[in-house]
């Protein structure tokens, strides 16, 4: 890109281009030219925008977090709709999807970026840790609202789920939405009050 010329959306250009390369080559192949590279622009606009390469990965795994948290407001606003079983088969489909997946790969290749996030995640795997929250925060409503037993657990619940979500999608190309409601099911049996 020619010196001089203006990039709308500069951050948001610079984390599409990393999630392509992640998606497309994995979290080794992340590098800052790579990520340029992908989002055609000179090595030093990102370096202008974030102190250093570090930065950049922090900054694309909080806006990840974010994008989680957003998806945690709207699954809370449906508590009491619908069935628990189908909000949270939904929930972990979009929680486990191919950017996420790439991006918990990088959090878990890479130690310096995973100490960087210690402040927003100081215990636990980034993005992880914040999915269970937003899973535990959607099961505590629909205890509040009687659709689930007044001595449910929710973080343990919500965390047993982040973990078999997890596993079930790791890996896999395409995880059949049957297999992720029969583990919803299962795992939330002993939980959920029939209407």
């Amino acid at each position: 890109m020619p010196t001089g010329v203006a990039i709308r959306d500069v951050r948001e250009q610079l984390f599409a281009a990393a999630e392509r390369v992640l998606l497309r080559d994995g979290p080794n192949a992340l590098t800052s030219r790579a990520v340029t590279t992908e989002a055609g622009c000179a090595k030093g606009v990102l370096h202008r925008h974030f102190a250093d390469f570090d930065a950049f990965l922090a900054e694309l795994v909080l806006d990840r977090i974010r994008e989680v948290e957003a998806l945690g407001a709207a699954l809370r606003a449906a508590a009491g709709t619908g069935t628990v079983v189908d909000h949270v088969s939904a929930a972990l489909t979009d929680l486990f999807g191919p950017v996420a997946l790439g991006v918990l790969g990088l959090v878990a290749s890479r130690d310096a970026l995973r100490a960087r996030l210690r402040h927003t995640t100081p215990v636990g795997i980034p993005l992880l840790t914040e999915a269970g929250g937003v899973l535990a925060a959607y099961l505590t409503a629909e205890r509040e609202l009687g659709r689930l037993t007044p001595d449910t657990d929710t973080d343990t619940l919500a965390f047993t789920l982040i973990g078999s979500g997890h596993l079930l999608f790791a890996g896999h190309e395409d995880t059949p939405r049957e297999a992720v409601r029969k583990v919803v099911t299962s795992v939330v049996a002993g939980a959920v009050r029939e209407p």
